[in-house]
């Protein structure tokens, strides 16, 4: 079964907008894991918007379940952070600095000998390296040049275009998950997935490892619980 991951990012948005420790952000990790959540997504950035680096820590030392830091490793306290709390999964994602959110994978081919560098220095810490990919076959093909364990597909173009036609908007993404899988490195996904879209996603590609699912998870939690929101989403990955 495909795992879900939930990115708890939105929680510290809410807490960082006014100050002091509401939502508890350590809370909101142990009760994504109690909730039934495989695992936990954070995303810290520079300027700690959301996010803080203290909070990683304090989340790696209460969770039992998979914890996974996304972030640009293009920055040194980011490889400093992940080295020292040892997730068992880092995302490689190649953010400009004080980008909103992420919106584009890496250039594998451009980018191979800098990821084959930085990739190693995660793997000989024994941490999953996952890195952030357009649904395009070479990127995919230059992605398992680098050694990494799996890629994580973008998936924002395939929300767009899903309610104009599902059956298009699925395309590049299985052809890219089966050049995946013939390369035999894993696959995640993530970035827009939603109630909608999750359950076609997952169905048409069933070697799907995992998805990291934050925005849209956090947004119905308002108004349908955050244990109710958990559980809706990973039916949409039971049922596939």
């Amino acid at each position: 079964m495909t795992k879900l991951s939930v990115n708890i990012n939105k929680f510290a948005t809410l807490r960082n907008s006014r100050g002091g420790n509401n939502p508890d952000i350590v809370k909101a990790a142990v009760d994504a894991q109690r909730f039934g959540a495989d695992g936990v997504t954070v995303h810290p950035r520079p300027d700690e918007r959301h996010i803080r680096y203290q909070d990683v820590y304090d989340i790696k030392q209460v969770i039992s379940t998979e914890f996974n830091i996304e972030g640009n490793c293009q920055e040194q306290k980011f490889i400093d952070l992940v080295l020292a709390a040892k997730p068992d999964q880092v995302t490689l994602v190649p953010d400009a600095l004080n980008q909103i959110t992420s919106n584009h994978g890496w250039d594998t081919i451009r980018h191979t000998e800098y990821l084959k560098k930085i990739i190693q220095v995660f793997k000989k810490a024994a941490i999953r390296v996952s890195i952030f990919v357009d649904p395009v076959i070479p990127m995919v093909a230059g992605a398992a040049e680098t050694g990494t364990d799996r890629i994580e597909l973008y998936t924002e173009a395939y929300a767009k275009k899903f309610h104009l036609n599902k059956e298009e908007a699925i395309k590049p993404y299985l052809k890219a998950a089966t050049k995946a899988k013939e390369l035999g490195i894993g696959v995640n996904a993530g970035h827009d997935l939603d109630l909608d879209n999750l359950k076609y996603f997952a169905q048409n590609i069933p070697w799907l490892d995992e998805v990291s699912i934050g925005h849209a998870l956090i947004c119905d939690a308002l108004y349908m619980g955050f244990e109710n929101a958990i559980q809706l989403y990973k039916r949409q990955l039971l049922s596939t």
